[in-house]
């Protein structure tokens, strides 16, 4: 039983924070600065096809903003929409989506505007809401609960809530048991930046040698990865891997590939062991390009960030032997340490980000398209604000997500109160329900004060499907400078 003390303090504690205030702290975000981050990483479009008078032509997108809900009715007046008519005419809560479009004429800017991409389905209580802020009062008069907490979608009259997903910490190199490859362990790593999700695989075969598989590239010696990205010295990779047990294993790979002397030398090993055939320049810096975009490209993607890349695959295969020897244990996956949560703001991110390429290759296939007829068209004319909508309006609809996740958008359930807020509080694991995975399953002590102990289903769905615990608190994503900038301050110093 929970005492006075405790039930007072809990009292007092929802009457500033809410159940779901992470998942509305997730959605703000994600308007605010989530959705300018997608059109800055996709800022400039070129047509290949332009007219033959015009040297070099290009599309920009500047700014992005939304607005509140409002609809549009039968006779082209425009007007808001509160939650509680939405619902009633089987209508999407939804608010329009402008950006600032120009076009640039062999670099003079000849034709800026402001144009409608798309509908946003809104977040209720969210900020960018009518109901955000409103007084007990004023959401009465409104036709809303005044109880509500808010964080579901309306989609064509349909309360819609999107799940929450845990899923394995990007970025980070976990050390875990090898499969039957020949491999005693096996390092994993998956490199996300925009729209990329790259795995990365590190593993020692029989032979002592270091291999990386990634993308295309399956199974290159570690060593020629780091001397084709400018790590050349043979006592700089053994400065940064060696430790006093491994020294033995570092002189292996190091031998192996002593003649290798140039970075040029380690991109045409890497072309032809990825099986690029071309004439020998064309080879190496397609070599080149496969290195900066797909290897780490959380890193960058650039030529600086290439020294930064082998120093962290240097780190990685240091972190191996370091297993390897018994000085440090494997990871363990289930630990909430090695786990993010994804929340309403990620998952339209996701959805934004795919379905906006979508919208880029609509409008260069419409502008070809003209211009191949001899014609000059403007951009006003080639943006579609139909095809963002309703593919946003049917992942909403179906739960149909980017990366073929199934049933991420649910039907609020309203049985009762208690059922409403557990569903919007509710995690669930991507691993399989009909496998056994009984380590995922199973409670794990970074659960406490994190995840409920007793809320799981039984059956197949039994430790996949969880609820967060009732006080807690999410933090979000942090800005990687400061917290560098913090531990130089300590007294860090970079590899750089």
């Amino acid at each position: 039983m929970v005492n006075a003390k405790s039930q007072s303090l809990i009292k007092n504690y929802f009457k500033e924070r809410s159940f779901i205030d992470a998942d509305l702290e997730s959605f703000n975000y994600f308007v605010d600065k989530e959705l300018q981050k997608v059109i800055e990483e996709n800022k400039d479009i070129e047509p290949t096809i332009i007219p033959h008078n015009i040297d070099e032509f290009k599309i920009r997108f500047d700014k992005i903003w939304v607005t509140k809900p409002e609809i549009t009715e039968a006779d082209g007046s425009k007007r808001n929409i509160y939650p509680s008519e939405a619902r009633l005419r089987k209508l999407t809560y939804s608010a329009p989506v402008y950006i600032e479009v120009s076009a640039h004429i062999n670099g003079i800017q000849r034709e800026s505007f402001t144009t409608l991409v798309g509908n946003l389905p809104i977040m209720l209580k969210s900020n960018y809401c009518h109901l955000h802020g409103l007084s007990r009062e004023e959401l009465i008069s409104k036709g809303e609960d005044p109880e509500d907490p808010g964080g579901y979608f309306i989609i064509n009259g349909t309360e819609k809530v999107l799940i929450h997903i845990e899923d394995l910490a990007a970025n980070k190199m976990m050390i875990e048991k090898g499969s039957s490859s020949g491999s005693e362990f096996q390092g994993r790593l998956f490199s996300e930046r925009g729209s990329y999700k790259i795995p990365h695989t590190l593993e020692k075969l029989k032979d002592g040698i270091f291999y990386l598989t990634f993308t295309r590239a399956k199974r290159i010696p570690l060593v020629i990865v780091c001397k084709a990205l400018g790590m050349l010295k043979d006592e700089e990779i053994m400065r940064f891997i060696g430790t006093k047990t491994n020294e033995s294993t570092i002189y292996v790979n190091l031998f192996e590939f002593a003649d290798v002397k140039s970075d040029e030398e380690a991109l045409d090993y890497i072309a032809k062991k990825i099986g690029i055939t071309t004439s020998k320049e064309i080879r190496v810096a397609r070599t080149q390009e496969i290195l900066d975009k797909y290897l780490l490209p959380h890193i960058g993607i650039e030529k600086k960030d290439r020294l930064a890349k082998a120093y962290n695959l240097c780190k990685f295969a240091k972190r191996y032997t370091l297993v390897e020897d018994g000085i440090i244990k494997i990871d363990d996956k289930d630990h909430f340490m090695n786990k993010r949560l994804k929340f309403s703001g990620d998952l339209l991110a996701d959805l934004f980000r795919v379905n906006i390429k979508l919208l880029i290759g609509d409008l260069l296939y419409n502008f070809q398209r003209i211009v191949k007829r001899g014609k000059f068209p403007s951009i006003k004319v080639v943006i579609r604000d139909k095809l963002l909508t309703s593919r946003i309006y049917s992942s909403m609809a179906t739960g149909s997500w980017v990366g073929g996740r199934k049933g991420i958008s649910q039907r609020l359930q309203r049985l009762n109160y208690l059922e409403m807020m557990s569903h919007l509080q509710r995690v669930i694991s991507p691993l399989s329900a009909s496998q056994e995975n009984f380590d995922a399953r199973e409670l794990h002590p970074t659960h406490l004060g994190r995840l409920c102990p007793l809320e799981t289903p039984e059956g197949t769905n039994i430790g996949l499907r969880k609820n967060l615990a009732l006080l807690t608190v999410v933090s979000k994503e942090t800005n990687e400078e400061s917290i560098v900038k913090a531990l130089k301050n300590m007294g860090l110093q970079g590899v750089n």
